[in-house]
């Protein structure tokens, strides 16, 4: 497939990134020196203009390409390109939007603006941010095979109950399984004798029941479903994220400084207390009782300020707490001075993107560990690797890096064990190391 991205920011690096290897892709940036850097990093062609213009987009060849994807960061430049894309090709078009009434405006006017397929950053880690926080411990969470199969990623405290086993040993779960654990900064496909350490991320794959029961003993609590949530920041992320909770029914509180915005955020949120004060203010915080919230939520116009925002909660006692972040290099100090979970919109919307990319070959694609490694939803056919032989076997032929997560099969979740005989329709949900992913797709 020919692919055309205009934009290469965060999230266009990352498209690119994740289809070169199988693809032939076209990257198009107004920057030169990101345009010169891209062309010595990866294996695209790179081209310097302005995607807007018909000039630039008859350079990138769209009369040529499969599908042109507009992920700059301005909402209206995407849409133009995609338009203007229309004019010269019949390509699929993907643009990238933050804003939801854009997303809501093209849903009911269908095919609007020249865009196939629309992509809403805020809602995506709105989202994302739910799921996550859904599930005690959990940096990450994505669902599978129609929400029969679950996938989570938990950070292993000292005082886990798994802390100092062996898989073999926390294996104690119906339909759990263990597929990889990072630790620092290696990554190990999990066996029975890997042992489960302090300050250990693990993945693991199962059912929701499952997954739920393993995060309550991670996290050595009973999650009772509803929360006691705050959020700090009437910003678009902060809006979308309230309404998530709200439809589900936790409880809600949010705080805003700017009173207009704290006006219009009470009109927007009837489910919600919106508090109109300083989230840094200490003395605030603890007369508001805001220790007593589950989670709380730090999704404020800048890095620095959720980072300190989420640090003040740990300090008066909240629980849990989540840091949106626009610069995906701060993750790592996020993490190591105590903030829980980060979240970057501009990942969830990469890995949005790049699994409807991949729609042909795989049903799902979940990123983690900022793209090191995927688990991937797979419908295998009768020349599959996997068909027809036990999972025991047929992993030999499989290079390092690939675990059998789960099977789905005409809605009955079966959990894979070396006996297990994979048939042909049969859904697949494999944890994959990044670096060989193609050829795992190819393979099943």
């Amino acid at each position: 497939m020919r692919v055309v991205i205009v934009g290469a920011g965060a999230v266009g690096r990352t498209i690119a990134e994740n289809l070169a290897d199988g693809h032939d892709v076209i990257v198009v940036d107004q920057d030169e020196d990101i345009v010169e850097e891209l062309t010595y990093e990866h294996d695209v062609l790179s081209i310097a203009g302005d995607g807007t213009e018909l000039g630039t987009l008859r350079d990138a060849e769209v009369g040529e390409a499969d599908m042109v994807i507009a992920c700059t960061d301005s909402d209206e430049t995407n849409v133009v390109v995609c338009g203007a894309t229309k004019t010269e090709s019949d390509a699929f078009t993907i643009a990238r939007v933050r804003r939801r009434t854009l997303l809501e405006t093209w849903q009911g006017s269908e095919g609007a603006f020249g865009v196939d397929f629309m992509v809403c950053t805020d809602l995506l880690t709105a989202q994302a941010i739910f799921r996550i926080t859904g599930l005690p411990a959990a940096r990450d969470v994505d669902m599978f095979a129609g929400g029969l199969v679950r996938m989570a990623e938990f950070e292993i405290s000292p005082d886990s109950a798994v802390a100092g086993q062996t898989v073999q040993e926390a294996d104690r779960y119906d339909s759990l399984t263990f597929a990889a654990v990072f630790r620092d900064d290696e990554m190990l496909v999990a066996t029975g004798k890997t042992m489960i350490r302090d300050g250990d991320r693990i993945v693991v794959i199962g059912s929701p029941e499952s997954i739920t029961q393993f995060a309550n003993e991670v996290a050595g609590t009973i999650d009772n479903g509803s929360k006691d949530v705050v959020i700090v920041g009437a910003s678009e992320i902060g809006i979308q994220a309230a309404r998530e909770f709200e439809e589900h029914g936790h409880r809600l509180r949010m705080i805003e400084r700017d009173p207009e915005r704290a006006r219009e955020a009470a009109e927007d949120l009837p489910n919600t207390m919106v508090l109109q004060s300083d989230a840094t203010d200490t003395d605030f915080l603890k007369r508001e009782h805001i220790d007593e919230a589950d989670v709380l939520v730090a999704a404020l116009d800048s890095d620095e300020k959720n980072l300190l925002a989420a640090l003040l909660a740990h300090r008066v006692g909240v629980e849990r707490t989540v840091a949106v972040i626009e610069n995906v290099e701060y993750a790592a100090l996020f993490e190591t001075v105590g903030v829980d979970v980060v979240i970057n919109p501009r990942e969830e919307t990469a890995e949005e993107i790049v699994r409807f990319t991949r729609a042909a070959r795989t049903e799902k694609v979940a990123m983690l560990e900022h793209d090191r490694a995927e688990v991937i939803e797979i419908e295998v056919g009768p020349g599959s690797t996997l068909t027809g032989k036990p999972i025991a076997e047929a992993t030999n032929d499989l290079p390092d890096g690939v675990v059998i997560g789960a099977i789905s099969r005409g809605g009955d979740l079966i959990t894979p064990r070396g006996t297990t005989i994979v048939k042909p329709g049969d859904h697949v949900v494999v944890f994959v190391d990044a670096g060989i992913l193609d050829e795992v797709i190819d393979l099943l």
